[in-house]
């Protein structure tokens, strides 16, 4: 059975930026079954729970990982390396457990599939992907983000 990675606040895990979970019912079942690994890249980068809000700035996860945008705190501060770092250890994950899919939350600088903020605080969206899902999609695993795999299921 091949296993999913998902996004940790898809278990009810209190992972997001504000302290809080995006908790979906049919993912926690998922992870319940053991077909779905939780992970929190920026957890994993490091970063703490609460923490400031980021967006990237200058593009979306695939400029990040190219070195030519980065990952800001609403209040100025460059997370880019945190942010990175986390994407890396999830690959390692999904590597490790031989995930060939990711379910992830979008609209998250780490995790957002189709959808990201646009890096100016102001609650604009637009086209692109967070750092981890360019990440996995670079390595050749399918990302979906939470809406589109409720629709496929």
């Amino acid at each position: 059975m091949k296993r999913k990675l998902v996004s940790a606040c898809f278990a009810g895990i209190h992972c997001r930026y504000d302290g809080k979970h995006n908790r979906v019912e049919q993912i926690q079942e998922l992870i319940k079954r053991g077909e779905a690994v939780p992970v929190c890249p920026e957890q994993l980068g490091g970063l703490s729970t609460p923490r400031k809000p980021a967006e990237i700035v200058g593009g979306d996860g695939h400029d990040v990982l190219d070195g030519k945008a980065k990952v800001v705190t609403v209040d100025g501060e460059d997370v880019t390396e945190a942010f990175v770092r986390g994407a890396y250890e999830a690959l390692r994950v999904a590597q490790m457990l031989g995930v060939e899919e990711a379910i992830l939350k979008e609209k998250s600088p780490s995790c957002g599939n189709c959808i990201v903020y646009d890096g100016t605080f102001q609650g604009v969206k637009k086209a692109g992907q967070g750092v981890t899902a360019a990440l996995l999609k670079r390595h050749g695993i399918n990302v979906v983000s939470e809406e589109e795999w409720k629709q496929e299921s």
